[in-house]
């Protein structure tokens, strides 16, 4: 009873605070007045969207990466098209690669059942990155809330802000501290391509042309990937062979082992400052969930918009 009636005194005197500030800080119980059914809505709609296909665990943390590296974590990237209105869906990093829109749908559309025009979309695509994550079998961390949503998006800066993975790992850290993320978040946070697939386009290049390779895994991706380009180029291969589906630390070891898959991961392990972090998550799980989960939390701080910025959107594909 007393654990209860001090929940409701945090919650009453947080509550106090964001009607007396027009930007208020993120916290992990922003909604827990305003929504208490918030997480088990999103939780029962991740579950289900990655019991169907596992697969989407890693779209719906790639999207949360993508939101967050342009503009900051707002929700721009679920913006559609229009006549009048160029959204970041079809900029390069996105373009027939971004996926799970239909998912983060379903989860607004839950949400909204049990506590309407509350929740941003901005902070549902924050929980479902972190549900998905767990659902997959790694850690959990408590996601700090408030985001509102944008209402524009930049195609352009999609294009300039989201390291390719023809990325060497100086391109690779100046993207990262572009968004005061550290040169350790960019190893840890790359461990993400621990689950998800990624396109024949994507590793074309490395698997004939690179000699930082195993030659049996080099043989064995270009059974699916022809060499010629516009042949398979949509053909997909697991970025961690070993546990595709499996949020894990073998990233790191095939790493160790010349199995990168694109050639921004074998970068972190490619004679730079990052080798000695590589190999410490590769015989250390726990070192690498502790690390990644400190790196989400600080992801998810970039440049939110909150008090009076931006809207809490009905539906996530367009404004108000």
């Amino acid at each position: 009873m007393a654990s209860s009636f001090t929940k409701f005194v945090a919650c009453l005197t947080l509550l106090a605070l964001l009607l007396g500030t027009s930007s208020a800080q993120l916290t992990p119980d922003f909604y827990c007045d305003s929504c208490p059914g918030l997480l088990d809505a999103v939780r029962n709609q991740i579950k289900l969207a990655v019991a169907r296909e596992n697969r989407m665990g890693a779209s719906i943390l790639r999207l949360f990466f993508h939101d967050c590296f342009v503009n900051g974590c707002d929700g721009s990237l679920l913006l559609d098209d229009t006549p009048t209105f160029v959204g970041e869906k079809r900029a390069a990093p996105n373009l027939n690669s971004a996926r799970g829109f239909e998912v983060i749908d379903a989860v607004k559309a839950a949400v909204e059942e049990v506590c309407p025009g509350v929740v941003s979309c901005a902070d549902i695509l924050a929980i479902s990155a972190r549900d998905s994550v767990v659902e997959l079998g790694g850690p959990s961390w408590n996601v700090k809330l408030g985001r509102r949503d944008a209402l524009t998006a930049s195609q352009a800066a999609a294009n300039t802000s989201i390291p390719p993975p023809t990325s060497n790992l100086d391109q690779l850290v100046s993207s990262f501290q572009a968004q005061g993320l550290s040169a350790q978040d960019m190893v840890a946070l790359s461990g993400g391509h621990t689950i998800g697939q990624a396109r024949c386009t994507s590793f074309r290049s490395r698997i004939y042309n690179e000699t930082t390779i195993d030659g049996f895994f080099a043989a064995t991706r270009q059974a699916g990937c022809p060499r010629t380009a516009g042949s398979g180029d949509n053909n997909l291969a697991p970025l961690d062979m070993q546990s595709p589906t499996c949020f894990d630390n073998y990233y790191y070891k095939n790493l160790v082992a010349r199995r990168g898959l694109l050639h921004s991961d074998q970068q972190l392990l490619s004679g730079g400052f990052s080798d000695s972090q590589v190999r410490l998550y590769s015989g250390d799980s726990d070192a690498f969930s502790r690390d990644f989960v400190a790196a989400m939390i600080k992801m998810g701080d970039i440049k939110p918009l909150t008090g009076n910025n931006g809207e809490i959107r009905k539906n996530c594909r367009r404004v108000n």
